[in-house]
């Protein structure tokens, strides 16, 4: 199927694309890290890949990655056309963010990589007990139950 904008559209069109500040991952996460009374973390630091949240105190780096962005393995659908492109971009995606990861972790950090359908339903509290125990902040209860932060 041929693409119904000009080349000119389709790049003003991606461009509106944000690389941060995605209300399904980051903004997503952030409301949930304040829920749970999870502190201590910085975003926009100068690090290899761009963590979407850095743990300082923790050493700890914690990415979100959109099932379609970064091809999850449960949720992507593989776009109809273009496949060779789409197939293309994706798996560089996927070396990207393995190249990252090692990256940080032999430079000493710790890694978490959560998918995007990751930061609701019984994926959740997973989701929060894999950041706590990298930053070292099992201990911490939060403020709220799971059931209200998902509602």
């Amino acid at each position: 199927m041929a693409d119904i904008w000009s080349k000119r559209k389709r790049s003003e069109v991606m461009s509106l694309v944000h690389s941060h500040g995605n209300k399904a991952t980051e903004l997503r996460l952030i409301e949930v890290l304040r829920a749970h009374g999870i502190a201590g973390w910085r975003r926009r630091q100068k690090l290899p890949g761009n963590p979407d949240f850095v743990f300082r105190k923790g050493h700890a780096c914690v990415f979100v990655d959109g099932c379609f962005w970064h091809g999850c393995p449960r949720c992507y659908r593989r776009p109809e056309s273009h496949r060779a492109y789409w197939d293309a971009k994706v798996q560089r995606n996927r070396e990207r963010d393995r190249l990252v990861t090692r990256e940080l972790r032999s430079a000493g950090w710790r890694v978490v990589r959560i998918w995007e359908h990751q930061l609701s339903g019984k994926h959740l509290y997973r989701s929060l007990r894999r950041i706590r125990l990298t930053i070292g902040a099992e201990s911490q209860s939060g403020g709220y139950s799971i059931e209200r932060t998902l509602s």
